[in-house]
């Protein structure tokens, strides 16, 4: 480890102070010279990763420096050297609290070594889209009515474009008093042959693309005529309330009386609330969103449509519809432009929605050259496969345990979850969500505990705990619940009492990761190819986004590759609905994709308890 002298001396903080910008975030601000990258990101409010506290042993806050400035920084440490390797030192990789600031500076921060704080649950991978929506404007300049002209306003409208069109109810119920404010001067929106929307002279046309997720939703708001995102939003899901899971939620709306009816109204709810939001950071108007598309589940497509879930509660799981779906926002409860539609993608099967269409659809898995696995990780975990041009799916019952639930001291991503472990030399450290005191951990922080307890020698590969360890320390307790392992002392905890691990928080990720371990083992046996033919493996997801691949490879949860294989896409599910809602084109595609996918059940696969057992090793 370098001697604390090469982090900087007192005279050198005081020094003039220099500008050092953080891409792609854009964060640029000024530090004084002297200090190391990472404390010039937390100054300046950049989530870098840094789970030993900057000690120089963990190597989690790697960025990388482009060659115009690698001077601008200290030489490279032998800590560097023996933590990185010269073939990622060569290509400009720093650990940023060994790399000193000297003069000014431009670095870029891969998104695994962002915390999840900065990591908002709406990122994703984008893909270039041609801009051509399926509503269209059109500027009008309208005489007024006369004794002499007594044509009704809609005529007008139809004289000025030149040629008929039928004008959505509630549009002709607004368009007397908007016509009259606005001097007879508007915007008309057309949707094919109909008008949905009459707007101000010059407004832009703005939709709405939303991904109704089990636990969050994540909205995006965007200018239709240039296809750009002004601003996106996360929340969570209020069904939440009903059910963690979509078998919940089917029980508690088939149940309950207008069990239903309430989960539907949670869902719209709070898709408005989203969208209100988003017009609030943009400064916009609700009712000037003129097109909408929503994706998610079958279950969330169902719920939110209200239509019955009975079929997707008991065998063989069929939804009632599969096929793309276009339908009024006040049907649904959305405060959109008065004739607004919502385009909602199509579902696959009882447990494959739009959500994973939308994510095939934002990486092109029809085009993919070599063999390639998409998992997008969450409450219900959906994999596709392709293969020589073919798709495979299904859907594994992964359970919510990556959200933090049923673990003891479990929690959300909120601040101070622990969302990073690491066992070094005998000593435990952990990162929380905004560097907050302890006061629970989240999904990431248990997969990346199980790992490195694993690792380290303290589980076997059951799952159960070994009482002589190789790691040569022992945080191993005896308590009433059986032994646990103190993860946060009680001194250092923001609850007053230490975080720990037991038998059964290690169990429940042993059958979640089991679950999807052996989904996309059946995709591949039923693709007839190896683990090993896999040219590349794209994790999706908010969960997906947060985790340390390397440490989903070593508990079995993803295959066992080169880390070089892997990518994590962040939530594709969103960039895919953004892309139906700029083009025409894409809701084809969507269409045809869903078409084209062979849906793979688990629960009736010969090989999936066999799979599912091999799989909860760890």
């Amino acid at each position: 480890m370098d001697s604390p002298e090469v982090i900087g001396s007192v005279s050198e903080l005081t020094s003039s102070p220099i500008t050092i910008l953080f891409q792609p975030l854009g964060r640029r601000g000024q530090v004084p010279t002297g200090l190391s990258v990472l404390e010039a990101a937390r100054r300046l409010g950049v989530g870098l990763s840094g789970v030993c506290g900057g000690a120089g042993v963990c190597g989690t806050c790697r960025v990388v420096v482009p060659p115009e400035h690698r001077e601008a920084l200290s030489p490279v440490s032998q800590t560097e050297r023996e933590r990185l390797g010269e073939e990622e030192i060569a290509c400009g990789v720093r650990l940023a609290c060994r790399a000193i600031i000297h003069r000014p500076l431009q670095v870029f921060v891969p998104l695994e070594s962002l915390t999840a704080s900065q990591r908002t649950q709406v990122e994703g991978r984008q893909t270039p889209v041609r801009v051509d929506p399926v509503v269209v404007p059109a500027d009008l300049r309208l005489s007024p009515p006369a004794l002499s002209d007594p044509r009704s306003d809609a005529e007008r409208i139809r004289d000025g474009l030149g040629r008929p069109v039928r004008l959505d109810l509630e549009v002709l119920r607004h368009s007397p008093h908007s016509l009259r404010e606005w001097g007879w001067a508007t915007r008309v929106v057309l949707r094919g042959d109909e008008v949905v929307a009459l707007l101000p002279l010059g407004t832009p046309l703005m939709g709405v693309a939303m991904d109704l997720g089990t636990t969050k939703l994540a909205g995006y708001l965007l200018n239709l005529e240039t296809g750009e995102t002004l601003t996106s939003a996360g929340a969570m899901n209020p069904q939440l309330a009903y059910g963690e899971d979509v078998m919940a939620r089917i029980t508690y709306a088939l149940q309950e009386p207008e069990g239903a009816e309430r989960l539907r109204r949670a869902a719209a709810d709070g898709l408005a609330q989203l969208v209100v939001a988003l017009c609030n950071q943009a400064g916009i108007q609700p009712e000037h969103i003129v097109e909408a598309v929503v994706v998610g589940n079958t279950a969330m497509h169902h719920l939110f449509l209200g239509l019955p879930v009975r079929p997707l509660g008991l065998a063989p799981y069929v939804p009632v519809e599969s096929a793309p779906l276009n339908v009024r926002a006040r049907e649904l409860g959305l405060p959109l432009a008065p004739g607004a539609m919502i385009h909602v993608l199509p579902n696959v099967a009882g447990f494959v929605g739009a959500d994973h269409v939308a994510a095939l659809l934002a990486t092109r898995m029809d085009e993919a050259d070599h063999p390639t696995l998409l998992l997008d990780i969450g409450t219900n975990t959906e994999i596709g496969l392709s293969v020589g041009g073919r798709l495979f799916c299904c859907s594994a019952a992964s359970g919510p345990a990556f959200e933090g639930a049923h673990i003891r001291f479990g929690m959300r991503a909120a601040p101070g979850a622990v969302e990073r472990v690491r066992i070094i030399e005998g000593r435990v450290y952990c990162e929380t969500v905004e560097e907050a005191p302890p006061v629970g951990i989240c999904g990431s922080g248990i997969l990346d505990a199980v790992a490195e307890l694993r690792q380290a020698g303290l589980l076997n590969g059951r799952g159960g705990w070994i009482e002589e360890n190789k790691s040569g320390f022992s945080t191993v307790v005896s308590t009433d619940n059986g032994p646990e392992f103190i993860l946060v002392p009680a001194e250092t905890s923001g609850l007053g009492r230490a975080i720990t691990i037991n038998r059964k928080d290690v169990g429940e990720i042993q059958l979640a990761k089991a679950a999807i371990a052996a989904g996309w083992q059946i995709l591949l046996e039923e693709a007839g190819v190896r683990e090993s033919d896999l040219a590349r493996v794209l994790v999706a997801g908010a969960f997906g986004t947060y985790i340390d691949i390397g440490h989903a490879v070593a508990i079995g949860l993803l295959p066992s590759l080169p880390l070089d294989r892997f990518e994590q896409v962040g939530n594709v599910a969103g960039t895919g609905a953004r892309m139906a809602l700029l083009s025409r084109a894409e809701r084809e595609r969507a269409a045809c994709l869903a078409r084209r996918i062979r849906y793979v059940e688990l629960t009736v696969h010969p090989s999936f308890r066999e799979r599912f057992a091999q799989a909860l090793w760890l």
